[in-house]
């Protein structure tokens, strides 16, 4: 953040989960994501929230008016979920960070029409943009910024395909999966293709894993999976598996933007139908030939929670053991969630 500063550039700081970071950067704003931050004190939030609120947003507003954010100069805030919704509003009606606050809807559904949704969506965010920092990037600039971002995605989804053959931990690889979370493009390819090109001639040993849910957070229970001989060899995470955006195809940006978004695979924030979502589940277990998962979920996260019966009764029949691990990114791993991921290990020896 402070190089992108010192370089001229400001800072947006976004909280979960789908968004255009070309459209940001073709403004020169760094995404920097807020998914917490874990291990933060909720109490400034607690006051402003009801109880059942999810901990990544009590996290996130009590990060905020602590000052935590106090660097950044846009704030954006993505209709992921009720209660993102509920943070953005409770930010623009009734606690004004200092700092613009912008909210993006995304549509619960497929095809044109929520393409079309979605282009407009993003067109709003660059008129509500250019109207605060005094910049309009042209087309050919917007272009420029989705042809660095889907770069970046295209090695990320090579990072997660070639998985076995990384020579990283299953804590290393996921701090390089998710520093695409606050790097820039540009930054995380450098990265992400050196991992690439020193990859081992066999696969890496260990219990082949399958993950699910939202986010591996506290990010020392990978290390757990590490002691315990696991391999994390499949991801359906929200912060990272269903954040594998393609590249769009129209030759318009706002709407190659919204294709890229919406090609992602199917994803509880975005309503997708709970029959994709079984079948992308099972397809991943297949393809990765996993032979366990765990379905790591957010307390009180109701979109994840809806899925997860279908979901875990599609692995069942497939021969697939699961275990469902409830989280608070706001506390630190307690010995039980430690325990039940080495006991789901333990039935594959």
């Amino acid at each position: 953040m402070r190089e992108h500063v010192r370089a001229g550039g400001r800072i947006a700081a976004v909280y979960p989960i789908h968004y255009s970071r070309a459209l940001l950067r073709a403004f020169d704003l760094l995404p920097v994501e807020v998914w917490g931050p874990p291990g933060c004190d909720t109490s400034f939030g607690d006051a402003h929230l009801q109880a059942y609120t999810c901990s990544i947003v009590r996290a996130g507003l009590a990060f905020l008016l602590s000052g935590g954010l106090d660097a950044v100069d846009v704030v954006i805030v993505p209709h992921g979920c009720d209660s993102l919704q509920g943070l953005g509003s409770l930010l623009l009606d009734f606690h004004d960070p200092g700092k613009p606050v912008l909210p993006l809807y995304l549509p619960r559904g497929e095809g044109p029409s929520a393409r079309d949704f979605l282009a407009e969506e993003l067109g709003a965010m660059r008129r509500r943009l250019a109207e605060w920092s005094g910049r309009d990037p042209t087309d050919d600039d917007l272009r420029m910024a989705v042809e660095r971002e889907e770069t970046a995605d295209r090695e990320l989804a090579r990072l997660h395909a070639e998985r076995p053959f990384i020579d990283l931990s299953n804590l290393d690889f996921y701090r390089l999966l998710r520093s695409r979370e606050y790097l820039p493009a540009e930054r995380f390819t450098d990265l992400a293709r050196r991992a690439l090109d020193h990859k081992l001639d066999a696969p890496r040993a260990g219990v082949p894993l399958l993950l699910s849910g939202v986010l591996p957070e506290p990010m020392a229970l990978l290390g757990v999976i590490d002691e315990a001989g696991g391999m994390v060899v499949g991801d359906d995470l929200i912060c990272t598996g269903r954040r594998l955006y393609p590249a769009g195809t129209s030759s318009l940006p706002l709407r190659r933007m919204a294709e890229s978004l919406l090609g992602a695979p199917p994803d509880s924030t975005r309503g997708s139908p709970v029959a994709a979502r079984v079948a992308h589940l099972r397809a991943l277990a297949r393809r990765s030939r996993a032979r366990l998962a765990a379905f790591l979920v957010v307390k009180f996260c109701e979109p994840e929670q809806f899925y997860l019966p279908a979901l875990c009764r599609a692995l069942e029949q497939d021969g697939l053991r699961s275990v469902t691990i409830e989280l608070d990114v706001s506390e630190p791993m307690g010995g039980q969630l430690a325990t039940r991921l080495e006991a789901l290990l333990e039935m594959a020896r």
